[in-house]
Protein backbone atom coordinates (compact mmCIF):
# COMPACT_ATOMS: atom_id res chain seq x y z
CA UNK A 1 0.00 0.00 0.00
CA UNK A 2 1.38 3.98 -0.96
CA UNK A 3 0.49 6.03 2.20
CA UNK A 4 1.88 8.76 0.06
CA UNK A 5 -0.72 8.25 -2.76
CA UNK A 6 -3.72 7.71 -0.08
CA UNK A 7 -2.56 10.94 1.66
CA UNK A 8 -2.40 12.94 -1.98
CA UNK A 9 -5.95 11.73 -2.89
CA UNK A 10 -7.86 12.67 0.22
CA UNK A 11 -6.47 15.72 0.18
CA UNK A 12 -7.43 16.43 -2.83
CA UNK A 13 -11.45 15.24 -2.07
CA UNK A 14 -10.66 17.64 1.36
CA UNK A 15 -10.30 20.41 -1.11
CA UNK A 16 -12.87 19.48 -3.64
CA UNK A 17 -15.38 19.65 -0.62
CA UNK A 18 -13.99 22.37 1.15
CA UNK A 19 -14.37 24.77 -2.64
CA UNK A 20 -18.21 22.66 -2.97
CA UNK A 21 -19.24 23.82 0.72
CA UNK A 22 -17.60 27.38 -0.23
CA UNK A 23 -20.30 27.60 -3.19
CA UNK A 24 -23.17 25.81 -1.55
CA UNK A 25 -23.33 28.73 1.45
CA UNK A 26 -22.88 30.94 -1.24
CA UNK A 27 -26.05 29.81 -3.00
CA UNK A 28 -27.53 29.44 0.08
CA UNK A 29 -26.69 33.16 1.50
CA UNK A 30 -27.93 34.85 -1.99
CA UNK A 31 -31.74 32.27 -2.30
CA UNK A 32 -33.68 35.34 -1.09
CA UNK A 33 -32.12 38.31 -2.85
CA UNK A 34 -34.23 40.31 -5.02
CA UNK A 35 -32.50 42.38 -7.93
CA UNK A 36 -30.54 45.07 -7.21
CA UNK A 37 -32.30 47.29 -9.87
CA UNK A 38 -35.65 47.17 -11.86
CA UNK A 39 -34.96 45.19 -14.95
CA UNK A 40 -31.69 43.15 -13.69
CA UNK A 41 -31.73 39.46 -13.49
CA UNK A 42 -31.67 37.93 -9.84
CA UNK A 43 -28.66 35.72 -8.27
CA UNK A 44 -28.22 32.85 -10.12
CA UNK A 45 -27.40 29.58 -8.65
CA UNK A 46 -23.55 28.51 -8.83
CA UNK A 47 -22.72 24.73 -9.39
CA UNK A 48 -19.31 23.17 -8.95
CA UNK A 49 -17.69 21.41 -11.40
CA UNK A 50 -15.29 18.45 -10.91
CA UNK A 51 -12.63 16.50 -12.85
CA UNK A 52 -10.48 13.73 -12.18
CA UNK A 53 -6.96 13.93 -12.80
CA UNK A 54 -3.33 11.40 -12.23
CA UNK A 55 -1.00 13.14 -10.10
CA UNK A 56 2.59 12.51 -12.57
CA UNK A 57 4.66 12.58 -9.52
CA UNK A 58 2.51 9.70 -7.13
CA UNK A 59 0.42 8.63 -9.74
CA UNK A 60 -2.39 9.07 -7.02
CA UNK A 61 -6.12 9.66 -8.14
CA UNK A 62 -6.77 13.45 -7.40
CA UNK A 63 -9.76 15.21 -7.86
CA UNK A 64 -9.78 19.04 -8.52
CA UNK A 65 -12.51 21.80 -9.04
CA UNK A 66 -13.29 22.71 -12.01
CA UNK A 67 -15.04 25.97 -13.79
CA UNK A 68 -18.52 27.08 -11.53
CA UNK A 69 -21.23 27.04 -14.08
CA UNK A 70 -24.45 28.88 -13.76
CA UNK A 71 -27.58 26.94 -13.13
CA UNK A 72 -30.16 27.72 -16.22
CA UNK A 73 -33.59 26.49 -14.46
CA UNK A 74 -35.76 29.40 -14.82
CA UNK A 75 -36.18 31.84 -11.92
CA UNK A 76 -38.48 31.18 -9.09
CA UNK A 77 -41.37 34.55 -8.96
CA UNK A 78 -42.84 36.31 -6.24
CA UNK A 79 -45.82 37.76 -6.23
CA UNK A 80 -44.88 41.66 -4.28
CA UNK A 81 -46.58 44.38 -6.55
CA UNK A 82 -45.08 47.53 -4.22
CA UNK A 83 -41.46 45.97 -5.29
CA UNK A 84 -39.97 48.68 -7.73
CA UNK A 85 -38.39 45.60 -9.82
CA UNK A 86 -42.03 44.24 -10.02
CA UNK A 87 -43.63 43.15 -13.43
CA UNK A 88 -46.90 44.01 -15.00
CA UNK A 89 -48.74 41.35 -12.76
CA UNK A 90 -46.58 42.42 -9.77
CA UNK A 91 -44.37 39.44 -9.60
CA UNK A 92 -40.53 39.88 -9.15
CA UNK A 93 -37.83 37.30 -10.09
CA UNK A 94 -36.16 35.72 -7.52
CA UNK A 95 -33.11 33.84 -7.68
CA UNK A 96 -33.86 29.99 -8.83
CA UNK A 97 -32.05 28.54 -5.22
CA UNK A 98 -33.87 26.03 -3.59
CA UNK A 99 -33.12 25.91 0.12
CA UNK A 100 -33.80 21.99 0.41
CA UNK A 101 -31.43 21.30 -2.44
CA UNK A 102 -28.66 22.96 -1.16
CA UNK A 103 -28.85 21.51 2.16
CA UNK A 104 -28.85 18.15 0.57
CA UNK A 105 -25.96 19.29 -1.09
CA UNK A 106 -24.44 20.69 1.75
CA UNK A 107 -24.43 17.47 3.46
CA UNK A 108 -23.71 14.98 0.93
CA UNK A 109 -20.63 17.32 0.96
CA UNK A 110 -19.67 17.56 4.06
CA UNK A 111 -20.18 13.69 4.09
CA UNK A 112 -17.47 13.55 1.47
CA UNK A 113 -15.34 16.03 3.33
CA UNK A 114 -15.72 13.76 6.95
CA UNK A 115 -14.92 10.64 4.54
CA UNK A 116 -11.64 12.19 3.28
CA UNK A 117 -10.61 13.32 6.36
CA UNK A 118 -11.23 9.85 8.27
CA UNK A 119 -8.93 8.53 5.14
CA UNK A 120 -6.26 10.65 6.11
CA UNK A 121 -6.73 9.91 10.16
CA UNK A 122 -6.45 6.05 9.30
CA UNK A 123 -3.38 6.35 6.66
CA UNK A 124 -1.13 8.61 9.38
CA UNK A 125 -2.66 5.32 11.80
CA UNK A 126 -0.91 3.05 9.48
CA UNK A 127 1.81 5.17 9.42
CA UNK A 128 2.30 5.09 12.89
CA UNK A 129 2.08 1.21 13.05
CA UNK A 130 4.38 0.90 10.46
CA UNK A 131 6.93 2.64 12.15
CA UNK A 132 6.54 0.86 15.62
CA UNK A 133 6.64 -2.46 13.77
CA UNK A 134 10.02 -1.05 11.94
CA UNK A 135 11.53 0.03 15.12
CA UNK A 136 10.99 -2.68 17.29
Amino acid sequence: MDFLKSLTTAASGLKAQSSRMRIIAENIANADSAPATPGAEPYRRKIPTFSSQVDRETGAALIETGRVRRDTAPFRTKYDPGNPNANAKGEVAMPNVNGLIENMDMREAQRSYEANLNMITATRRMVAKTLEILKA
